[in-house]
């Protein structure tokens, strides 16, 4: 574990996969509605599904559709410990900004307001549309730290001068030279609370 200390002012956040638990939602959504059932967590070693995931390319591509539009029943949950973690932060410092690649916002904002017990104008989203747009808009911004699950994001970032804290998830299990967390409790522990 490193002993960095980040200021939470200078700290944004990814969604899925960081905050939003969205492949198990996806997982969910694959069994409950496509009948695709044997397919595990675990299994999802890549970014690209179509090549880790033995499901029909069409119909990875209907269930992440559904998934930005909120054209689903079943429940998208936060990852373990996040709302707690991101609810001291954005009584500390606000607004905590998200930074997605989602090609539009959607039904994620109101997801984000709804777990996170704070004032909505202390939240703030922001849909890129691409990963390569994500380091622009967090230099505006004064961020020097970005929580990301997607390894390939992190070099870009850092290559920009923004500090990646890599988000542990099956899909990122490649060497990589970044801090890792592996639970919203280590990521808690980066973060410099008065």
């Amino acid at each position: 574990m490193t002993s960095m200390k980040i200021d939470p002012a200078s700290v944004a956040f990814d969604i899925d996969g960081v905050f939003a638990d969205t492949m198990t939602l996806f997982l969910d959504i694959a069994r409950d509605e496509y009948n695709v059932n044997g397919i595990k967590y675990e299994d999802i070693t890549c970014y690209q599904l179509e090549e880790c995931i033995d499901i029909d390319a069409g119909v990875i591509k209907a269930i992440l559709s559904r998934i930005m539009d909120g054209d689903y029943t079943a429940l998208l949950k936060p990852i373990t410990g996040a709302p707690d973690v991101l609810t001291r932060l954005g009584r500390q410092h606000s607004p905590i900004l998200f930074v997605t690649a989602r090609p539009y916002l959607g039904p994620i904002y109101d997801w984000v307001k709804s777990v996170l017990p704070l004032d909505p104008g202390s939240i703030e989203v922001i849909a890129t549309g691409s990963f390569e747009a994500k380091a622009d808009v967090l230099a505006d911004r004064d961020i020097s730290y970005f929580v990301e699950d997607r390894l390939e994001t992190c070099f870009p970032l850092q290559a920009a001068g923004l500090v990646p804290v890599l988000f542990k998830q099956p899909w990122n299990r490649k060497l990589h030279p970044f801090t890792e967390v592996s639970t919203w409790q280590e990521l808690e522990s980066l973060i410099e609370f008065k």
